[in-house]
């Protein structure tokens, strides 16, 4: 028997209170959240002026030494510029931009020579320098040190831009910290503890419970061709044998119904992976918060994939907690 998706007649009215569970915290929280992120966002801009003598020493020494500042240049301009225009206008190569702008370790391109890395790095320095944008940066076309009310000024400006980029990402990785932490509430008041850093998931014992743990899938019959795909929540009931397969959680929300629909086969896959290396049994569940339609339900219900609303946690406890 299901939690959920064997129960339709509940769909419509779980839609609506879920919409308004992601509305109400969306404005209570998500300007909150934004605006964090802008202050942590400012003071690496602010950083990135100081190490270019605010932009007026954007060398190609500069951008080797400190690829993690391209970011912050191509918000620095006007019109700010996209990744892939910056890679049209300088006419460098797309990997080199792509490696400067990796979110976990910005680097240059490690095989380019030195030459054609400093020739590049210099066409992207031309057009940081001829683009940046005058009226945030007043004191280049006066040829002057800005005081500390401009530079506080522009950063916040540029800050602003680069937030505005990655709205998304910042409220949805907000929103997923939240649901983490009522999953982990409801889990605490019933008894159950956090697991340690580093321990596997084949690994816990009864009556813990571990975010964000990866899970080795076979792609293939093969035992030795898998893969690790990312499990937001593992739960090992406190009747579970230790050592024994957890029961897996994605934490999910959604801030409109478009896109949702294109994510969900995402959980499908992992489902089939997961059935295919573990068995029928394998327990999988959604964790959903927001704009989660009855096309989207249906979808994962057919899938045999079954979920717990936020607004309605304690239907956690139907899972054998």
């Amino acid at each position: 028997m299901g939690i959920n998706r064997d129960k339709p007649d509940l769909w419509k009215n779980d839609i609506i209170q879920s919409v308004d569970l992601y509305n109400a915290w969306f404005m209570k929280f998500a300007p909150r959240a934004f605006r964090e992120t802008r202050v942590s966002t400012a003071k690496s801009v602010e950083h990135a002026l100081a190490i270019t003598n605010y932009l007026q020493n954007i060398s190609p020494k500069v951008l080797e030494i400190n690829p993690q500042i391209l970011p912050i240049l191509r918000m620095s301009t006007c019109p700010p510029i996209a990744r892939d225009r910056l890679v049209g206008l300088a006419g460098v190569s797309k990997s080199l931009v792509e490696n400067m702008e990796d979110n976990d370790n910005p680097r240059v391109s490690p095989r380019m020579g030195k030459a054609q890395l400093m020739n590049e790095l210099k066409k992207i320095s031309d057009i940081i320098k001829k683009m940046a944008d005058p009226d945030i940066f007043v004191w280049l076309n006066e040829n002057r040190d800005p005081n500390e009310v401009e530079i506080a000024r522009s950063a916040t400006i540029v800050a602003d831009r680069l937030c505005g980029a990655v709205a998304d990402p910042i409220i949805r990785n907000a929103q997923e910290k939240r649901q983490l932490a009522a999953i982990a509430s409801f889990l605490k008041e019933r008894g159950y503890s956090e697991a340690d850093t580093g321990v596997k998931f084949n690994e816990m014992q009864a009556g813990t419970f571990a975010f964000r743990r990866n899970v080795p899938v076979r792609l293939t019959e093969d035992v030795e061709n898998t893969i690790n795909i990312p499990i937001d929540v593992l739960i090992l009931p406190k009747t579970a044998k230790n050592g024994s397969l957890p029961i897996m959680i994605e934490a999910k929300s959604a801030g409109d119904f478009t896109n949702v629909n294109k994510r969900r086969k995402e959980e499908a896959t992992k489902m089939q992976q997961l059935r295919n290396t573990y068995g029928q049994n394998v327990s999988y569940n959604l964790f959903l918060c927001g704009y989660f339609d009855t096309g989207y339900l249906g979808y994962e219900a057919a899938e045999g994939i079954d979920w717990i609303w936020e607004h309605r946690i304690s239907d956690l406890e139907q899972l054998g907690i």
